[in-house]
């Protein structure tokens, strides 16, 4: 097959810093595929200044994700925000495809122009986010929408990433369904900056919502400790949404500046550190020769075959 011969970037830049969705929409294509020419747009994005709300939605798979992040559009849009949505798919083991299926739920904004909806596939990444995610998100901060959703794939306990990628995240449960003592059991309770107990109009809500309350008393906590505040929600009817936007806004008040900073050094750092390790696997994979099937024969250990391969002697 022939590849398709990449456009100028001084053409396609100018259109990207122009607000104009189809420029955004390659441009996040050359990020996905890691090509040379998306440097340029990474950079220009980033000039731009971080100005978007970026807000994670995470969460177990079945919990309302898609449709409370399609809640969430309206509702945006509803305020006269501009807003871009990026929903990670999970990726089959097989074939390496995805179902993208989070495009299909949003399919009502597709005519807005105020509303921009990208799928990924996540690749097989454990912690819910393939190693171009941050790439492209970045890409949709500099294009100069109000708030960027990064709505995660629902891995259960791995999927951590999101709060190093996000400014806020916001964790979404459903009641009667074990998803609390799943949250207590993962840790994941300690990324959530606002919680979602979404299908509260299931038997078991208000009890979820006091459990999530008593296991946050449980945690070290004083004055100045940050208690994710817990709404309900019915996703599908809109029902409590405005209340989960209002919340992430004031734990924006409650970062202050200095907070917000100290996250996207935070969320740098992730980027970066992502970018390494997809660099280091790939370079493991193209010098590895039979090295795996000595450490397989006992002919050399791990440890010893992991140095080769950082050291480029395998």
């Amino acid at each position: 097959m022939t590849a398709r011969p990449v456009p100028p970037a001084g053409p396609l830049l100018d259109r990207y810093r122009a607000g104009d969705l189809r420029a955004l929409a390659r441009a996040v294509t050359l990020a996905e595929a890691g090509l040379p020419a998306a440097r340029p747009l990474l950079r220009a994005a980033r000039e731009q200044g971080a100005r978007a709300v970026v807000l994670g939605v995470t969460g177990s798979p079945g919990s309302g994700k898609s449709t409370l992040s399609d809640a969430l559009i309206a509702q945006l849009r509803a305020r006269g925000q501009r807003v871009a949505v990026l929903a990670v798919d999970p990726s089959s083991p097989y074939s390496g495809g995805a179902i993208l299926g989070d495009r299909i739920r949003m399919l009502r904004h597709h005519a807005d122009e105020g509303v921009f909806v990208r799928s990924l596939a996540s690749r097989g990444a454990l912690g819910g986010l393939s190693e171009r995610t941050m790439g492209v998100l970045a890409l949709m901060e500099g294009a100069g929408f109000d708030w960027v959703i990064l709505e995660t794939v629902g891995v259960g306990q791995s999927e951590v990433d999101v709060a190093a990628a996000c400014d806020h995240t916001l964790l979404v449960l459903t009641p009667a369904g074990g998803d609390g003592v799943q949250a207590f059991k993962a840790g994941i309770m300690e990324i959530a900056d606002v919680i979602a107990v979404n299908k509260a109009d299931l038997p078991g809500a208000d009890r979820t919502v006091r459990e999530l309350m008593a296991a946050q008393g449980l945690g070290a906590h004083d004055e100045h400790t940050w208690m994710a505040p817990i709404r309900k929600t019915i996703a599908s009817k809109g029902e409590g949404v405005e209340r989960v936007i209002e919340a992430v806004e004031a734990h924006r008040t409650h970062l202050g500046e200095a907070g917000l900073q100290r996250r996207r050094e935070a969320r740098a750092a992730f980027e970066v550190r992502t970018l390494v390790q997809e660099r280091l696997l790939r370079r493991a994979r193209e010098v590895s020769g039979d090295l795996y099937a000595r450490v397989a024969r006992g002919e050399m250990d791990a440890d010893e075959a992991a140095d080769r391969l950082l050291l480029g002697e395998a």
